[in-house]
């Protein structure tokens, strides 16, 4: 009797619809849980480039310090399922906050690690190992009041030097520093975030020479060797 069932089931018409009808199910359903399968596979492998530490970024360190300092972290790509929660994508994100703890070399940063930055004053922009210094500069050497805060620049120091073999004196142009970060302007009054021996040189060039910036493109300059114009030869 089962066999004479299951003849009719495949030769009748509505027997060979049915198996159509299951056959059509079973391939929607393997199509659909190899696109979900697919789908996930794509989503754990594909890359993605958080902000990694390079250095030791320390507790209270702010974010405009982290984002406008080089070497203190890069965008490493990654495979997703490797980004940890709150993993921070973009410099920009760092604005107006601060590390609530420490960040090792080679540790994700995440929004977890920062909080609201509670003061807007220059100090909570100089990093560890870093100084405020403030020159005096006029017009044309601030490139006609062009230089702000957030600026990049370069500083020219201007002199005359004395030759040693005949006593005449020679003008030499010399690029001192490359790409110093301007933290606030005041009228003729310049604010840069340097090192201690920056500001030492600076402040030396600015009591014995005349320093001139340059202004710098937010973005897409290389910085070159040092370099040293002797004009009047």
């Amino acid at each position: 009797m089962e066999n004479i069932t299951s003849s009719k089931l495949f030769t009748t018409r509505q027997g060979t619809i049915m198996l159509g009808v299951i056959a059509a199910v079973i391939a929607a359903i393997a199509l659909i849980v190899y696109l979900n399968q697919y789908r996930n596979s794509q989503t754990s492998t594909a890359a993605i480039a958080p902000l990694v530490a390079q250095r030791l970024i320390q507790k209270g360190t702010t974010g405009d310090v982290i984002r406008t300092t080089n070497g203190l972290y890069a965008p490493t790509s990654m495979p997703k399922n490797q980004v940890e929660t709150g993993a921070i994508i973009d410099p920009a994100t760092l604005s107006g906050k601060v590390a609530i703890t420490d960040i090792s070399p080679g540790q994700q940063l995440t929004a977890s690690d920062f909080g609201p930055a509670t003061s807007n004053s220059i100090l909570s922009t100089v990093g560890p190992g870093q100084r405020a210094l403030t020159l005096t500069l006029g017009s044309p050497e601030q490139v006609g009041g062009q230089i702000a805060a957030g600026s990049h620049v370069d500083a020219w120091v201007s002199g005359s030097n004395q030759s040693a073999s005949n006593g005449a004196n020679t003008q030499s142009v010399v690029l001192l520093y490359q790409n110093l970060y301007v933290l606030g302007v005041n009228g003729g009054n310049v604010t840069f975030r340097v090192t201690p021996v920056q500001a030492g040189r600076l402040i030396w060039a600015s009591q014995n020479a005349t320093i001139y910036l340059a202004l710098r493109p937010t973005v897409g300059t290389v910085t070159k060797p040092p370099v040293i114009n002797n004009l009047g030869r």
